[in-house]
């Protein structure tokens, strides 16, 4: 019997220093940054997945070092099941904003690339680079090092 192809989400982390390579997306009226990445094709493993999306979204091609993530969330209108995060070196390479070719023109929700340290990020941004596996990139696993163990408040939730 031939396994349901599971599409889910690629995604390329692409770390410079203490940057980090990201894609600011527009959708629904709202602006975040995002790893450059996007849905599986049926043809393709998820590697092929993450390095192509990389090229699409950012013009650069890449190595794939490692795989530093994999976690499931379900199907809604967001989510795409499967999440895949691979480390991926492009060298010297300067990325520049590419497009969605799944989208027309006028439907492209890309609106810049640019690299990115965490403390120009938002909070909930920050997150998905966690769990991203971000924490397995040693000048990051550093800054979580730093970090203090006193008790923060967080939204509630309910």
């Amino acid at each position: 019997m031939e396994k349901e192809f599971q599409r889910g989400r690629v995604q390329a982390l692409v770390v410079r220093g203490n940057k980090i390579l990201l894609v600011r997306h527009c959708l629904d009226g709202e602006e975040y940054w995002v790893l450059p990445g996007g849905g599986r094709e049926p043809y393709e493993t998820p590697e092929e997945g993450a390095l192509r999306e990389l090229k699409e979204e950012c013009g650069v091609d890449g190595v794939l070092v490692r795989k530093t993530s994999e976690y499931y969330l379900g199907y809604d209108k967001y989510n795409a099941g499967c999440y895949w995060t691979y480390l991926i070196d492009i060298g010297a390479q300067e990325p520049v904003l590419g497009y969605d070719p799944e989208l027309s023109e006028s439907e492209q929700v890309l609106r810049a690339v640019e690299w990115k340290a965490l403390d120009e990020l938002s909070e909930r941004d920050r997150a998905w680079l966690w769990s991203a596996g971000l924490i397995s990139v040693p000048q990051f696993g550093e800054e979580l090092n730093s970090w203090s163990r006193e008790v923060s408040p967080t939204k509630k939730i309910n």
